[in-house]
């Protein structure tokens, strides 16, 4: 038995558990990447997660990119960029991709925001939408029912429609020093060894972990 956490491989890391899954092992999709031990809560099942990853289409070209350890929980929604509509034109509607004589009217590019993503050790909370394009920082945490449309920078809390930040979890000198040790890149034996200290509030004690 691993005396070093739960194996990333794991699909079920926590024991007649079966809502609770290690996202990474039940991504099916190219455009999605998820970091080791990011878990997905859902009573629905692990499966649900990718049908709550919305308008993501192969010929746009964009990604999801979700880091390592974060906590996800159910009804979690990601619109991606093939939800965009064109906005500068005198209507909304999508004319040219429907043919038989509109696609005349067919853009060089349709409007792209980009990837969205989702650094490490981020919480998002039950019912949260995050729309194309989005970036949120290390250590951030996504309130239940927020409507992110914007960035939201490492370490904030943010909640609301549309989302705001609420507050930092620490002051801006923490946050900077939690981002220079970034821990969620050490080995696994390194974590484990320091698991005390990461579960705790010293910084410090953090920064001259062996």
């Amino acid at each position: 038995m691993s005396t070093h956490g739960p194996s990333p491989s794991t699909q079920f890391p926590i024991a007649g558990v079966t809502r609770t899954c290690f996202l990474k092992q039940f991504i099916t999709r190219s455009n999605i990447s998820v970091g080791d031990f990011t878990y997905y809560d859902d009573p629905k099942g692990p499966e649900n997660f990718e049908s709550n990853v919305l308008y993501h289409f192969d010929f746009i070209g964009d990604r999801l990119v979700i880091g390592r350890f974060c906590s996800i929980a159910a009804e979690v929604r990601f619109i991606m960029n093939g939800g965009n509509h064109p906005t500068d034109w005198l209507t909304t509607y999508p004319f040219p991709i429907f043919g038989k004589g509109w696609e005349a009217a067919m853009p060089e590019r349709w409007p792209v925001k980009g990837d969205t993503t989702v650094g490490n050790d981020v919480w998002i909370g039950y019912g949260a939408l995050i729309m194309p394009g989005i970036s949120i920082g290390n250590g951030a945490i996504v309130a239940a029912g927020a409507v992110v449309t914007n960035n939201v920078p490492p370490y904030a809390i943010v909640g609301g429609n549309p989302a705001r930040i609420i507050r930092y979890r620490f002051d801006e000198a923490t946050r900077r020093r939690l981002e220079q040790v970034g821990w969620w890149n050490w080995d696994v034996e390194k974590i484990t060894r320091n698991i005390k200290t990461i579960c705790s509030g010293d910084i410090s004690a953090l920064e001259n972990a062996v």
